[in-house]
């Protein structure tokens, strides 16, 4: 399968396309193939456009043949978590009915993509209203995680089909959000790389939102390098910020910080000893490891199970916006959001307070070095039967969001790579912390790291046969 021209960088794509030797019609017709080989299997999009997308392919192709140029972007495949509002197709933020007219009118993000004329191959599946970090939704059901042929294991959420779209082949950039690790957790569980970019760097304007404190836009791809270069073609158009993509730095002149405790504990077999082997082989490459200990972890945890502002905010938008979908919530989002009723104002107005407070910490003590390397999800996917019992969910849940919530309460930008696999033949991720407005930054980190490490596949190989 990853002989398709969608598995080629983003970089070579696109001198190809320039070239003439790749039109963007064969990539669309890629992704098609591969959808109908295993896509639907693999039950990664809500809404498939593959005729619409095919036909925006030979437009794109009309206007390389007269030498026009859209955007870096042009004429590749693009799959769109189903929270982001995108002309022509439904939303339905994972919800079992399709919101209204207005959540399908482009925000900025979407517009600037779509003016580089991408081929947009489809909306993934979303846990509803994006408050999840399994993968899983009761109205839909779950995309399988595609590297267990036998098991149906969770994607990771709460873009759970977005990485599930780029194994298999359906894609080669994603649009997802991270509220709390739903950018990280699904690349790390599918074996692709993802960004979290700081929070208030791009609008999240009709994105459906969860928490409008903490919702930050994300990518996920296969390679840092594919992140960097997309990252580039739409960060010009969103920031404001003039932060050209910098040099790779060489690994002798970058300092790592490892804290020694937290994100390492009650990881699932395989899990740490892979991310501290990559680690090792990273210091014996020439990167100086230190330890340093994030300011404010236990307390930022221990207001995330309060709920943090998540649940506050998503009920507040519900209540005003879209009552009338209340009652039909699935039960693991319904008992999230019913806990905020209780929530009186000053106790909301605190958590906000909290979390500023945590972020001023955070980016003083990022100064003290280049980044900061986790585990980014401590427990291996765990499979849908599993999460049948009373009290499994919700524990689980919890569990697989610890490590990446951490970046969001403390304003950080964020990264992860696949380093490996776990004792269970998983993917494992590493977590490349940042401080806010570091983003381009992070990305040249995560290119060193991966010129080091090897790209996911190279790591990881192909996923197994259904």
């Amino acid at each position: 399968m990853q002989d398709s021209p969608i598995f080629l960088p983003l970089r070579e794509q696109r001198e190809r396309l320039r070239a003439g030797t790749l039109t963007a019609t064969a990539l669309a017709e890629a992704a098609v193939a591969a959808y109908h080989q295993r896509g639907k299997h693999d039950h990664a999009y809500l809404t498939w456009n593959g005729e619409q997308a095919l036909a925006m392919a030979k437009a794109a192709d009309a206007v390389l043949a007269q030498g026009g140029d859209a955007g870096a972007l042009m004429g590749m495949t693009v799959s769109i978590k189903d929270i982001y509002a995108v002309t022509g197709l439904p939303t339905y933020a994972g919800s079992s009915q399709r919101l209204p007219k207005r959540w399908e009118r482009p925000g900025p993000v979407v517009s600037t993509l779509l003016k580089q004329l991408p081929s947009v191959m489809g909306k993934t599946h979303s846990v509803e209203f994006a408050f999840g970090g399994l993968g899983t939704n009761a109205h839909w059901g779950a995309p399988r995680n595609p590297w267990d042929a036998h098991q149906h294991r969770t994607p990771g959420g709460s873009s759970s089909g977005a990485g599930v779209s780029l194994v298999g082949g359906t894609a080669s950039l994603a649009l997802g959000t991270d509220t709390a690790g739903s950018v990280r957790i699904p690349a790390s569980m599918t074996g692709v790389v993802g960004l979290k970019t700081t929070a208030g760097r791009w609008s999240t304007e009709q994105i459906v939102p969860l928490s409008s404190t903490l919702d930050t836009p994300g990518l996920l791809a296969r390679r840092v390098d594919d992140l960097a270069f997309a990252f580039d073609a739409l960060d010009g158009g969103l920031s404001g910020q003039d932060d050209r993509m910098p040099a790779t730095p060489t690994l002798a002149g970058l300092t790592f910080g490892v804290p020694e405790t937290f994100f390492w504990d009650d990881c699932s077999p395989g899990i740490a000893e892979t991310v501290r082997g990559a680690i090792k082989q990273l210091e014996a490459a020439g990167a100086r490891i230190v330890t340093l200990e994030l300011p404010g972890i236990d307390e930022a945890y221990e207001l995330f199970k309060l709920g943090g502002v998540a649940a506050p905010e998503l009920a507040a938008f519900l209540n005003t916006e879209l009552p009338e979908m209340i009652d039909s919530l699935d039960p693991n989002v319904a008992a999230r959001v019913k806990a905020a009723d209780d929530m009186p104002a000053w106790e909301y107005v605190r958590r906000r307070t909290v979390l500023d407070s945590l972020a001023a910490s955070a980016a003083a003590r990022m100064a003290d070095v280049d980044a900061v390397l986790t585990p980014t999800v401590a427990i291996t996917p765990p499979t849908i039967e599993s999460l049948q019992p009373e009290g499994a969910y919700p524990k689980a849940n919890m569990h697989a969001l610890r490590n990446t919530v951490i970046a969001n309460f403390l304003g950080l930008c964020a990264l992860t790579l696949p380093v490996g696999k776990d004792a269970a033949g998983m993917p494992v991720g590493l977590q490349v912390l940042a401080g806010p407005w570091q983003d381009a930054n992070l990305l040249a980190i995560g290119q060193a790291i991966e010129n080091e490490l090897g790209s996911g596949l190279e790591i990881l190989g192909q996923p197994p046969a259904i």
